[in-house]
């Protein structure tokens, strides 16, 4: 054939796909109040943040991700981190944000994906246990309470490249 293996509207329809198979995720993860972690590497590079954590090199799917945060699943604790449209690690420590001013009902979920945020240009998603939510952070901003719907017009926006 003549067309490029990873032409530019095949790459746009996969990133779509992520984008998707991630807020599906997200939100069943939410319904059932299994908390989670989820970091996407934008232009400043998670290498660090990984070498604690479990490598892997797996198609990002909604069923890949729901079956990182199941409760008794030994890969569980920790962020998940999606590189380049793939899920390269799982169980990644983060830095915690350090910033006196946040809510006291956040937990380390949280500060993670604050601080691994105040430190790259990364986008956390985190879906609280306790609380049933799923929560957007960038840029160290955080914005909770997040549906389904505003999570992928953001992701969309975010994750244009």
């Amino acid at each position: 054939g003549t067309a490029p293996l990873f032409s530019a509207e095949r790459m746009a329809q996969r990133r779509e796909d992520i984008i998707d198979d991630v807020a599906q995720a997200a939100m069943a993860l939410a319904e059932k109040r299994f908390g989670g972690l989820i970091v996407l590497q934008r232009e400043v590079g998670l290498n660090e943040y990984m070498e604690i954590g479990t490598r892997l090199d797996a198609r990002v799917s909604r069923e890949l991700i729901e079956s990182v945060f199941q409760p008794h699943s030994l890969m569980h604790d920790g962020a998940l981190v999606i590189q380049r449209g793939r899920v390269t690690a799982v169980r990644c420590l983060l830095p915690l944000s350090t910033n006196p001013k946040l809510k006291k009902s956040w937990g380390t979920r949280h500060r993670a994906a604050i601080g691994v945020t105040e430190e790259t240009d990364a986008v956390a998603i985190v879906v609280s246990e306790q609380e049933g939510t799923v929560v957007l952070v960038v840029g160290g901003n955080v914005t909770e309470n997040i549906d389904g719907t505003r999570l992928r017009t953001a992701l969309r926006e975010l994750m244009r490249s």
